[in-house]
């Protein structure tokens, strides 16, 4: 199928100035128009918007690159199969996608750029089908899990280990999306902790946010016996984009925790890498998982564990954790891993690339969410 990029991408510029506009008139469009979608979505569509700008952009910004955008749709479509999302849903989206782009264009839609984003959204659509379809021939659309542990560490922050219903295939630093029984179709991502392990239970470290409503309700709400959805694994933060034995992970908060699922996966590894970890928190009560990572260096021995604390005051010196990986003069001339809010990794990285660290050699994930394109 051929694919104007051009007229997409002029299209875009003419909307992108008005992006918040366009999702709100999408959606109430899109449930006005078909009702019956609505149920797919969850109560509140705040967070749902910004996944649709934050997908739109990468859509746009990938359709060069095919390979990486099957990739990504391929992604997204075995982890929209939990919402019920079928294949006579695609053309309804599609439909008011567009109007929504032309009515917001500020009168500079043209005609072209309809059939430039229909033929554009067929190939979505057909990419995203044919990978859900391939996909139920042996998963389903979400697990179920049962908590079997829930270890408050502290005030905010727990440690939650799940069991799923079924064998449960990820890669050591993916992530998972949950849904709590509090919480119906409200569905937020989460890092796993730990590489594959033989009884087949996936951790989690939580922390609850201000007015994040399965966060608290992680942390504050549940107990073992409990049971959360699971949604597919996700993501590519994985010890296959190392090419070096000597590798720097950088986390902020509980954005050690896919860094600590790599970490225990090369513990095993034949040719195991040496590795630097740097935690970074705020203050020293929120260094939640101190013996654990002790466990893991007497297992890995080739790790060095570093504790970087940036706002207490009865702790010198006060550090990120990029600050501690300069101040301890480790060069980092391998791989480097980075993981945290959007902000820690987005300064991180800034950093790092003015110590002269090449920016193929730095590998990141956000803590936080990953764009969506349908309901997310």
């Amino acid at each position: 199928m051929m694919i104007d990029i051009g007229l997409i991408r002029h299209s875009w510029l003419l909307v992108a100035p008005a992006a918040e506009k366009v999702a709100m008139h999408f959606y109430g469009r899109l449930f006005s128009e078909y009702p019956q979608i609505r149920e797919l979505f969850p109560p509140a569509m705040d967070v749902q918007r910004d996944r649709l700008l934050r997908a739109l952009t990468q859509v746009v910004l990938g359709l060069e690159n095919g390979e990486s955008l099957d990739e990504y749709l391929g992604q997204l479509a075995r982890d929209h199969r939990k919402y019920g999302v079928r294949p006579e849903h695609y053309p309804a989206v599609g439909h008011c996608l567009v109007a929504a782009m032309r009515a917001n264009a500020g009168g500079g839609w043209l005609p072209a750029y309809d059939e430039a984003w229909m033929s554009a959204y067929r190939y979505i659509s057909e990419v995203m089908i044919q990978a859900a379809e391939q996909d139920a021939e042996h998963a389903p659309p979400s697990w179920i899990g049962t908590v079997v542990s829930h270890e408050m560490r502290t005030p905010d922050i727990a440690v939650i280990h799940v069991e799923p219903d079924q064998p449960y295939p990820f890669r050591a630093g993916q992530y998972a999306t949950l849904q709590t029984a509090q919480w119906h179709k409200v569905w937020r991502p989460y890092s796993i902790a730990n590489a594959p392990r033989h009884d087949n239970r996936l951790s989690f470290h939580v922390r609850a946010v201000p007015g994040g409503w399965v966060s608290t309700a992680l942390v504050r709400h549940t107990r073992p016996g409990d049971i959360v959805l699971i949604g597919p694994p996700r993501g590519t933060f994985s010890l296959e984009k190392a090419h070096t034995s000597h590798l720097v992970f950088l986390a902020g908060g509980t954005g050690l925790a896919p860094l600590k699922a790599l970490v225990e996966e090369s513990a095993w590894a034949p040719d195991r890498p040496s590795i630097d970890l740097f935690h970074g928190v705020r203050h020293s009560e929120e260094a939640y998982d101190v013996y654990d990572l002790r466990r893991l260096r007497a297992q890995h021995k080739r790790l060095r564990i570093i504790q970087a604390v940036s706002e207490d005051p009865g702790h010198w010196p006060r550090h990120t954790a990029v600050d501690a990986l300069e101040y301890h003069r480790i060069v980092p001339d391998g791989d480097v891993y980075v993981c945290g809010s959007q902000e820690m990794v987005r300064n991180t990285v800034l950093r790092l690339l003015a110590m002269g660290v090449r920016s193929e050699r730095v590998h990141t994930e956000f803590s936080g969410e990953h764009p969506s394109f349908v309901p997310s």
